[in-house]
């Protein structure tokens, strides 16, 4: 394809900040302006469109990946430029799922945007492709020791035990100081992000197959080495580029995250598909997670909505633990999954390196990750047939 070319191509700018850019770049071209008004922006998006202009700035976050997601469901769909200023990582991960698209860093000279115009409408779409998505989720403690990582563990699991072939699935530790999942898994410490965040950029797939260790869970894991410095000596560019060659070559990625902020934080948990906070049924858990799920929902609300996980409850009628009700009263909103303890099946199966599910299948430890999983699958797939449908 030429630049000649463009002249023959329909062309949606969504941000009329870009139209004189647009203009300037792709002589010729039909285009068309929408401001960055939510029903406007996604009404727009009608058939026989070739390209989509989006000014990430000028639309935020939440918009920007609604009209993402929506082409997403799009067979055919247009090629997608995403212009603006230090974008956020979980823009970038969700243009991911479109066939077409680039990134564009702005302030930007029209020869720039005819060169990446004309690449990305040279690309062939993909039809009928049945490549799937990538679906990224964060788990995180609100205390120590509250099973966060087993949990992360568990649904590493169990979803590579649903994937259609062995190694679809990834676990990351971003624990880099004191990550344990490789203790509870008996796995390797291949992921040296220290080393790497010299030159983020050279992180590639053939760097992330050497930074994985194949459990006999059948998943991938990403775990570092020991290292009190780790937090300083890994940059957040390396943090976030493992995540996002990852997210294209995996089915599922399951992020351990510490509980402690740390410079890249906002970024993941804006680019992940699910946020499970995992809370044991103490009072200052209870209070710890709430206060989390405030903070995330106020920072990074480009996310989805945090998920609130209660681990460890008991059978028992009767005790000093705090019954599911209330401990949905302390946190001010109901949870959205349950975990019934098993001390025992939790033990035997740390202490035999891998997940519960593995040395302990019947355990009700699984059976009830195994309906999170089931539940939060559902709520996703029902979100996604509610968006608009673009024929």
């Amino acid at each position: 394809m030429t630049a000649t070319e463009l002249a023959r191509k329909r062309v949606l700018v969504l941000g009329p900040a870009l139209k004189a850019l647009a203009e300037q770049a792709l002589e010729g071209a039909r285009i068309e302006t929408v401001e960055t008004d939510r029903a406007k922006a996604l009404e727009a998006l009608h058939p026989g469109l070739d390209l989509m202009l989006v000014d990430a700035d000028a639309a935020g976050p939440d918009l920007t990946r609604e009209v993402i997601e929506a082409l997403a469901n799009r067979p055919n769909g247009p090629g997608v430029l995403l212009i603006g200023a230090h974008l956020p990582a979980a823009l970038v991960r969700a243009l991911l799922k479109l066939d077409r698209s680039d990134v564009l860093e702005a302030p930007l000279v029209p020869a720039e945007l005819t060169k990446a115009a004309v690449a990305v409408l040279a690309r062939p779409a993909e039809e009928g492709s049945d490549r799937p998505s990538c679906r990224c989720w964060a788990v995180m403690g609100s205390v120590g020791g509250c099973g966060a990582t087993t949990l992360a563990i568990e649904l590493a699991a169990l979803l590579a035990k649903k994937a259609a072939k062995p190694g679809a699935v990834a676990l990351v530790d971003l624990n880099l100081a004191y990550g344990a999942a490789h203790a509870y898994l008996g796995g390797g410490t291949n992921m040296r992000l220290g080393e790497a965040s010299g030159s983020p950029e050279r992180i590639d797939a053939a760097i992330l197959a050497a930074f994985a260790y194949r459990v006999d869970a059948g998943f991938d894991l990403f775990a570092s080495p020991r290292d009190p410095m780790a937090f300083d000596r890994v940059s957040s560019a390396a943090v976030l580029r493992v995540l996002e060659m990852a997210c294209q070559n995996y089915q599922a990625v399951i992020v351990d995250l510490p509980r402690f902020r740390h410079p890249w934080s906002l970024d993941v948990l804006s680019g992940a598909d699910e946020t499970l906070i995992v809370s044991e049924l103490t009072v200052p858990a209870l209070l710890s997670a709430q206060a989390f799920a405030n903070e995330i929902e106020a920072d990074a609300p480009g996310g989805r909505k945090p998920r609130l996980i209660l681990n460890r409850m008991s059978n028992r009628p009767f005790g000093p633990a705090p019954s599911r009700a209330e401990a949905e009263k302390a946190l001010g909103r109901k949870v959205d999954g349950a975990i019934t303890s098993d001390w025992e099946a939790a033990a035997c199966s740390v202490n035999l390196g891998g997940p519960i599910s593995q040395h302990r299948p019947k355990s009700k430890i699984v059976k009830d990750v195994g309906a999170i999983i089931d539940r939060l699958t559902f709520e996703a797939n029902r979100s996604t047939e509610q968006l608009p449908r673009i024929a």
